[in-house]
């Protein structure tokens, strides 16, 4: 039986398929000359369970950084503590206005085929990181809300109480290594909004939880720090989106806002199903970031088009297989 890596050596050559072989070599090729990747995830990439291989490249010191979304930062823990509640629902095309309303009514939430239990994941999560916030509010602390959720992921209480296993959950990966992570955008998630109310309810003061544009500055210190080593810095983009727009602005924020010089991002590779459009980024070109002095000339650059739930673990297994 051939190895996942011979297998798509041997058999993706063209199109797509040949896409992703030069994107995941040259991925590789990154990694031996020395050099970081930064991975950035949007859509529901955590529902999708792309923490079983996204936690093994974390462990096997091949992803060097991360900016998600803050539903990709709840979605891994809720799915690590509620696993046995979810419900898959395959024929989801076919649901009618009442089967949504059923599902609602039943305390779920649906993302495509999967439904997330609201009893189960969003509000035993609540409840872990209220008292956090609380405590945060009466010491006048700020924290970013990563760093609240690195401290739940490491609990000995959500470790026992796991519904899968730990090596599984890429937030509990990232929490052990204390993964650089950036969530632009956190505010629109569920634990997002339910910081707001807790706020407009005087349980907490929402300053306790600092802002994307924190985790911009916090992203600006580490990427000069990566390239004043001499380290060229990769970036690997699931999706579109704030996950991905937010971070890649951070080398001509250093370059043209801060006037200082650092390298362009060292390799670019995009795997979306967006189209090239009239206005939109997400399906941009990547040729288009070089007028935004994001990338150079000479980065090696890729796109693959395709559905990242097929492609990303792909591509990583081929990875981990190096």
């Amino acid at each position: 039986m051939s190895t996942i890596r011979q297998f798509v050596d041997t058999h993706y050559h063209h199109f797509n398929a040949g896409a992703m072989k030069r994107a995941v070599q040259a991925y590789d090729a990154h990694l031996n000359a020395g050099g970081k990747m930064f991975v950035t995830l949007a859509g529901a990439m955590s529902s999708a369970e792309l923490g079983i291989s996204l936690a093994a490249m974390i462990r096997a010191g091949k992803v060097h950084a991360i900016s998600c979304t803050g539903a990709n930062l709840e979605e891994d823990l809720y799915n690590a503590i509620a696993h046995d509640f979810y419900e898959q629902v395959p024929n989801y095309r076919d649901l009618s206005p009442q089967d949504e309303q059923d599902l609602v009514d039943r305390g779920f939430n649906r993302v495509t085929d999967t439904c997330i239990p609201e009893g189960e994941a969003f509000r035993v999560l609540q409840a872990k990181l209220l008292p956090m916030w609380k405590d945060a509010s009466a010491k006048g602390e700020r924290y970013l809300p990563h760093e609240y959720y690195y401290r739940v992921a490491l609990s000995k209480e959500i470790n026992d109480a796991l519904h899968i296993p730990r090596e599984n959950s890429w937030l509990i990966a990232a929490a052990e290594a204390n993964l650089p992570l950036f969530v632009p955008g956190w505010e629109d998630s569920t634990t997002g909004n339910i910081s707001v109310s807790m706020h407009i309810r005087d349980e907490i003061n929402i300053d306790c939880i600092k802002s994307g544009l924190h985790y911009m500055m916090a992203l600006v210190d580490w990427y000069k720090q990566q390239t004043a080593a001499g380290t060229s810095v990769g970036f690997f983009q699931i999706g579109g989106g704030i996950a991905g727009d937010f971070p890649i602005c951070a080398v001509p924020l250093i370059r043209q806002d801060m006037e200082e010089d650092v390298p362009h991002w060292g390799y670019f590779c995009q795997i979306t199903d967006a189209q090239e459009s009239y206005g939109g980024y997400s399906g941009a070109l990547p040729n288009e970031k070089i007028t935004w002095d994001k990338l150079s000339i000479d980065t090696p650059k890729f796109v693959i088009h395709s559905d990242a739930t097929i492609v990303a673990p792909l591509m990583f297994s081929y990875l981990l297989e190096g």
